[in-house]
């Protein structure tokens, strides 16, 4: 079970005040219990290819993040770069305000933009920020992103006002079907949470509490 459940985990270290002897820890953790993937933000995905060569951890950068709302260009651009310094997964955040005003064409070029920049080098998969959505909305950010051609869809970053719920996940997962793939992030600090979520239909699961995850132990921590 344990071997099972790790290879679902994203290990996510995010906050901007995250030291490089932090992404060395996390780094460790993600060697000694075979998490899929380390994420990360841009700037420090060479450092976290170098503490993981030699392994089967994968590397996740985070594009757009956390708001969402730089332009597509940059989001092109951040990719580009992230898998240049040897990013496998990109992890982008939708423009939300884009969505709320139903700009239904330019959330899709955006995602698009994402996909095209990733040019089959990399998975992308798209953060839509679950906790400022209606359902509607969610359905469609879900719709748009499979459109895109992305290959997940993804509930939070993890720094706004909520994270993944079992209800959303559900949600996710009968919008786009079997092809796609849903990651819960946000939340989810204990096996039973992340149980939760794959029974509801996630393939993926963001976390930074992922050792006590892993390890049945309990984690009082906020945000991923």
């Amino acid at each position: 079970m344990r071997q099972q459940l790790s290879k679902y985990i994203d290990h996510t270290i995010l906050k901007p005040e995250t030291t490089k002897a932090q992404i060395k820890q996390v780094c460790d953790e993600a060697r000694k219990h075979d998490f899929y993937s380390v994420c990360v933000n841009g700037s420090n995905v060479s450092y976290v290819v170098d503490q993981l060569k030699e392994t089967d951890v994968k590397v996740t950068a985070v594009v757009g993040f956390p708001l969402g709302s730089a332009s597509k260009e940059t989001k092109a651009f951040e990719t580009k770069d992230a898998i240049t310094k040897g990013a496998h997964e990109i992890d982008m955040v939708i423009n939300i305000g884009a969505l709320k005003d139903k700009n239904n064409i330019y959330v899709l070029e955006d995602i698009q933009s994402v996909v095209e920049a990733a040019q089959g080098r990399a998975i992308v998969k798209v953060i839509i920020e679950t906790c400022l959505l209606t359902e509607g909305e969610k359905v469609l950010a879900c719709e748009l992103s499979k459109q895109a051609g992305a290959h997940f869809v993804k509930t939070s970053t993890g720094f706004s006002s909520g994270g993944a719920t079992v209800e959303d996940i559900r949600l996710m997962r009968e919008t786009v079907g079997p092809t796609l793939g849903v990651k819960a992030s946000g939340g989810v600090r204990d096996t039973k949470t992340a149980m939760a979520m794959i029974d509801a239909g996630a393939t993926r699961i963001g976390a930074s509490t992922s050792v006590s995850i892993v390890e049945g132990t309990d984690n009082q921590s906020v945000g991923y």
